[in-house]
């Protein structure tokens, strides 16, 4: 995943700093609080930096770091000290910063004096706001243009900018302090006051609201000062997110965690419709991703689905709205395709074509129809499966008509301009595509991955059309699907060397890569049975495995480099996809071990698995090494670990067939396993993995509980 419009990563936001999220707002500040003006850091608000510098003094000194905690991914307690010498002993100032991240900021700063006499202190905020585009900051090339304005009205300090007819502003309410403005390089600046005494062994506090204005109205607040915190919309969604989804009670701690954490990540990055607050899709990841992708979302609802359905239902709807009508080179919207991802800001509109949405991603058409496969199997209303119905056929047309460039029967991709992404399946890096010696494939390229998606998309409208008893279309979608997957096995299959290859490149060479894009191939079902046990010896081999996980690349390639974006790295999301290709085919043991090792990995870094880390052998050093510029939170990853433990227990309903597939594979040491509320259409389950055996309650009565592996392959409502 990685913004389309300059071929480049996201630069690092350094080691030391601490990311807030809520929607599609965010903040990235230091370990004390503050927003230096210097880099990354920042209060983003639809892709716009309203606060690029937030910095609190204490009589002209910052206040020394002591803690950080961040009880919720929305919010953060910064807790400070600034040292005083009086008399013969020494004391402490405390500072207290308790930070809230929704439409803007609220900051609730409390100071503390543990001395036996008053403390004078002077309390000094530094603001600033660029309005820089999400990209700018993101490529660090904020250039000062257009013109800003700074006004101190009473206890408000106002910040404007206009460029381009696009009018950005930024509030801050300061009750009872002494505010001032004025400009610095053409860009606005402020400075909030208050002179206080902190009465001996007591403290003074006092509150502040930044809130952003879009063409001279002012947002409302997620936070008001006039009310409660626990009553704001942010607190009162999250609270709802955690009563309403499943609970996993454990025996062992640190897989709890890790699941815990994962709801509330999940449940943090969810982004709201503007016309509709009932639906509710997912936004990529933080700092960098915190909008709509197609394809990210896609999967992370897929993998979140015994999480919460409904946003499997909320992300089919948004990107329905968003679906191609239209053939724009500039964008590369066509006719029935899904979007790559939307953006809001001035700057990203331009680089867009002049629009907010981009196009150029060969994956998200099929996966679009697959997560409504998903979805119907695991209960969804009849009727919301018929709304979305018709997008699913003209994605199906999309796939045929367009991603089909040359009618050879696979999906292909090129960018339709300079501005567009030179690759568009999950590995959109420039250099994501490579031979095994190491030099890149030219478009058009034809993903083995994306083959597999298709072929999933087809199988999926094929048993749509059966629920629906629309035999003649059913037949139709598995003749396509068998055909391709034929097709797909006699081109792609490299026998000399065990595996297949990563793509097809513009002359129709099989791009001779070894990489994970094969485990997705196992997970769609587009593979041989003769083939897929050397797909498995593969992945697991020590040139793929870390100990950690799958890489992207195997160290035998001629791109191979452990701390790359996609040639070596490790993906969580990656590895999901891969244990559940594994799982279906019937390799538990080499499914179980990448899973184990994954969830490890999660407890190794705190329980919340990052966007991806480097490809490290797990014997060279003893942790998983972080990727300098990985997005934390990030929804994919966030769900990984949910559909890894789901893998496990091989828990696969289909409910418009009237059966559950259950059969535990957990390793001993997660047992015994115990969650409640997964959602099946109108029932909340529970389920409870022993030593013993497995126990489900709440089932529909009519649902038929099968203990085999998988269910079948071809999907046959019979073990």
């Amino acid at each position: 995943m990685s913004a389309w419009t300059p071929e480049s990563e996201p630069v690092s936001t350094g080691g030391a700093t601490v990311t807030l999220v809520e929607g599609s707002s965010f903040c990235i500040c230091t370990p004390s609080g503050d927003l230096t003006g210097v880099g990354p850091m920042g209060v983003f608000f639809r892709d716009t930096r309203i606060l690029s510098r937030w910095d609190l003094t204490v009589d002209g000194e910052q206040p020394e770091p002591l803690a950080v905690m961040t009880p919720d991914p929305y919010r953060a307690v910064f807790l400070g000290r600034l040292l005083r010498r009086s008399g013969r002993t020494d004391s402490n100032i405390l500072i207290e910063r308790e930070r809230r991240v929704g439409n803007g900021i609220r900051e609730d700063l409390r100071i503390r004096n543990p001395g036996a006499e008053a403390s004078a202190c002077t309390v000094v905020l530094a603001v600033q706001a660029d309005f820089a585009d999400l990209f700018e900051v993101k490529d660090c090339r904020v250039v000062a243009r257009g013109h800003w304005q700074v006004q101190a009205n009473g206890e408000r300090l106002n910040l404007d900018h206009n460029w381009r007819g696009s009018r950005r502003g930024t509030v801050v309410e300061a009750v009872g302090a002494e505010i001032t403005g004025g400009t610095d390089m053409n860009q606005s600046v402020g400075t909030i006051r208050y002179d206080v005494v902190i009465p001996a062994r007591g403290e003074w506090s006092t509150s502040l609201l930044a809130r952003p204005r879009v063409d001279g109205v002012d947002v409302e607040a997620s936070f008001p000062l006039d009310r409660p915190v626990t009553d704001s919309l942010p607190a009162v969604r999250l609270q709802r997110w955690e009563e309403s989804t499943p609970i996993a009670t454990s025996g062992h701690d640190g897989l709890e965690a890790v699941l815990r954490r994962s709801q509330k990540d999940l449940g943090a990055l969810r982004i709201f419709a503007a016309d509709d607050p009932t639906v509710a899709a997912v936004a990529a990841g933080a700092p960098w991703f915190m909008a709509l992708f197609g394809r990210d979302s896609l999967l992370t609802a897929y993998m979140a689905m015994p999480v919460d359905r409904s946003l499997a239902l909320g992300t089919l709807r948004t990107l329905a709205r968003h679906q191609g009508r239209d053939v724009n080179p500039l964008t590369e919207e066509e006719p029935g395709r899904i979007l790559h991802e939307v953006r809001l800001g001035v700057d990203s509109g331009l680089s867009l074509g002049g629009g907010s949405t981009y196009y150029g991603t060969a994956d998200a058409t099929p996966l679009f129809v697959v997560l409504l496969g998903e979805l119907s199997r695991w209960g969804a209303e009849p009727a919301q499966i018929k709304e979305l119905l018709p997008y699913a056929d003209r994605a199906l047309e999309w796939i045929e008509k367009y991603g089909d460039r040359d009618g050879d029967g696979f999906v292909e991709y090129q960018r339709a301009t300079d501005r567009g992404l030179r690759n568009q399946g999950w590995k959109d890096s420039w250099d994501g595509i490579t031979f095994a010696d190491g030099h890149p494939a030219e478009p058009p390229i034809a993903l083995c991955e994306v083959q597999g998606y298709a072929y999933e998309a087809f199988r999926t409208r094929a048993f749509l059309a059966e629920d629906l008893g629309d035999d003649r279309t059913a037949r139709k979608w598995f003749d396509r699907a068998d055909s391709l997957k034929r097709a797909f096995n006699e081109r792609f299959w490299l026998p000399e060397r065990g595996w297949y290859a990563l793509a097809l490149d513009r002359d129709k060479r099989p791009v001779d890569s070894c990489a994970s894009n094969m485990g997705h191939c196992l997970w769609s079902g587009i593979v041989d049975e003769d083939k897929a046990a050397s797909v498995a010896e593969i992945l697991v081999s020590p040139s793929m495995f870390t100990g950690w996980g799958v890489r992207t690349l195997s160290s035998e390639m001629g791109a191979y480099d452990p701390v790359s974006y996609h040639n070596g790295s490790v993906w969580p999301h990656d590895n999901a996809l891969v244990v559940a290709g594994l799982m279906r085919y019937g390799f538990v043991e080499e499914a179980t071990k990448v899973a184990e090792a994954l969830l490890e990995a999660a407890q190794a870094v705190g329980g919340r698995l990052p966007e991806l880390f480097c490809g490290f052998d797990r014997d060279e050093y003893p942790d998983p090494v972080p990727y300098p510029t990985s997005c934390s939170p990030q929804a994919w990853a966030s769900a990984a670990p949910v559909y890894l433990v789901r893998t496990l227990l091989r828990f696969d309903p289909w409910l418009s067939r009237g059966r559950l597939w259950v059969d535990p594979v957990l390793p001993t040491a997660y047992t015994p396993l115990r969650v409640e509320g997964v959602g099946l259409g109108e029932r909340r389950v529970s389920l409870e993995v022993t030593a013993e055996g497995t126990v489900l309650d709440g089932l529909p009565p009519d649902i038929e509980v099968v203990t085999t592996q998988y269910r079948p392959q071809d999907g046959s409502a019979s073990a």
